[in-house]
This record gives C-alpha cells, structure tokens and sequence, in this order.
C-alpha cells in the first residue's frame, strides 16, 4: 500500500512543480528573448529503514530551450536581434557577467548603454558611455558607432564593440534572474562569427497554445495522482475493516 502512495505523492508534487514551470513560461511569452524553462524527472530510491523497493520521482537538473524566437523589426535604433547563435554579455549587480537574448537596449541617465532591466551592456572593452546629444548606429557585427546632433553624417565615431559570446550550449546554466552563465563560473570569450539584425527585437520562444496545452494535460495528470491517493486511503480503510472483522 504504501508503494502506491510514494507513487502518487511523488508524481503529484513533480506535477505541481512542473505546472509553476509552464506558468512562470507563459507568463513570459511576451518577454523578449526569453528562452523557455524546461523540466525532467527520474526515478530515485528512497533510502532509509524499510524495503528498498520503494521508489519515488525527482526533478533532474532544470533547463532551458534555447531555440531562436521570432525576430521583430522595430524600427528602434536601440534594439537588436543576435542571428542564428549566441548572446549578449552583461554585467550583473554582483559585477560578475551574464549573457542574454534580450536585446532591448537603452541608456541610462549617465549615457550608459544598459539592458531594458538596467544591466550594463558590455563591449570589448567593458562598458559602453555615450556623449549626450547623439545617435547611434549599432552594425551587423557589433560595431557601435555615433554622429553628434548637428554635425555632418560623415563624422562617424566608433565607441566601440558588443560583447557577442557563443558558448557551448551544454556548458550554460539559466539563473533565477533569467540570466545565462557558464557552468564552471568561468567568463565566455567573443565571438567574431555571431551577427546581429539592426532596429529589430527577438521574442520569446514560448507557444502560448503549447503552454496552455501543457498546463491542461498537467492539471489532468495532477489529478489522476490525487485520485491514486484516494484509492490508497480507501484501500487502507477495507483493509483495516476486514482486520477488524478476522479478529472479532
């Protein structure tokens, strides 16, 4: 009896884990760049006391779909959209560095280049300032480039160059804050083949129909364990009535 229960009670909090999932994806399918949580599980003995037969199910090691979304145009000088493979480098609050689809740029009051949460945007030579009163042009390979407001528009600064990263995809672990690093801690080094797409945003990469197809098929799964567990506890109930009978 109470191998039916590990079972049940096991599959039924996987599930429930497993839907916060889905629902933390859906509520993103408008985030842009956001890469899709994925889940897994395997079956692990429970150790102690008792018969070794008794099994119950754990979530393996989280990850994430990194799948390309769609690319949007914008028209926005300040968005751009990585082409195929790789990612942004960013600077997190900790100083230490991130990576991120989102390219959704911005400056911050003191002409920094940061992302739309507020992370310094990294370049090739850390972070990018830019000089008030002037627009910036950001290339196909990264190269960030200004005119001055009233000046001619061939007077073309470089301020510099975006850190674009393509690490190992099995090497990368997705943080809380939906952030990307490198499993060892270690930095990613730049990658001169990933390419951009100018002016436009990439989205995310979560079906909304999927998720909801998914979260539906869970709630139904959750269900059928609930229902095991009931069928336990009124197995036992017989059980214990029919005890009750022998011995009177």
């Amino acid at each position: 009896m109470d191998r039916l229960i590990y079972v049940a009670m096991a599959g039924a909090q996987q599930l429930f884990n497993q839907q916060a999932v889905v629902a933390h994806n859906l509520a993103n399918a408008g985030t842009a760049g956001f890469k899709a949580d994925t889940t897994a599980f395997r079956v692990a003995p429970v150790s102690g006391p008792g018969p070794s037969t008794r099994a119950y199910a754990v979530e393996t090691t989280p990850s994430a779909d990194l799948a390309a979304g769609h690319v949007e145009h914008t028209g926005r000088d300040l968005d751009v959209a990585i082409q195929g493979d790789g990612l942004f480098a960013v600077q997190t609050l900790d100083g230490n560095e991130a990576y991120t689809r989102n390219g959704s740029f911005q400056l911050s009051p003191d002409g920094v280049l940061t992302t739309s949460s507020g992370l310094t945007v990294l370049g090739d030579g850390g972070p990018i300032s830019v000089p008030p009163n002037s627009n910036i042009t950001i290339a196909k390979d990264g190269t960030i480039s200004l005119t001055t407001l009233g000046q001619s528009a061939a007077n073309v600064t470089v301020l510099g160059r975006l850190k674009l990263v393509n690490p190992d995809k099995a090497g990368l672990v997705k943080g809380a804050d939906g952030l990307f690093r490198l499993k060892g801690g270690e930095t990613a080094e730049m990658d001169d083949n990933v390419t951009l797409v100018s002016n436009a945003l990439e989205g995310s990469n979560v079906s909304s129909v999927g998720a909801m197809i998914d979260m539906i098929a869970l709630a139904r799964r959750f269900d059928l364990s609930m229902h095991m567990l009931q069928n336990a506890d009124s197995d036992s109930q017989r059980a214990t009535q029919l005890l009750a009978i022998n011995q009177g």
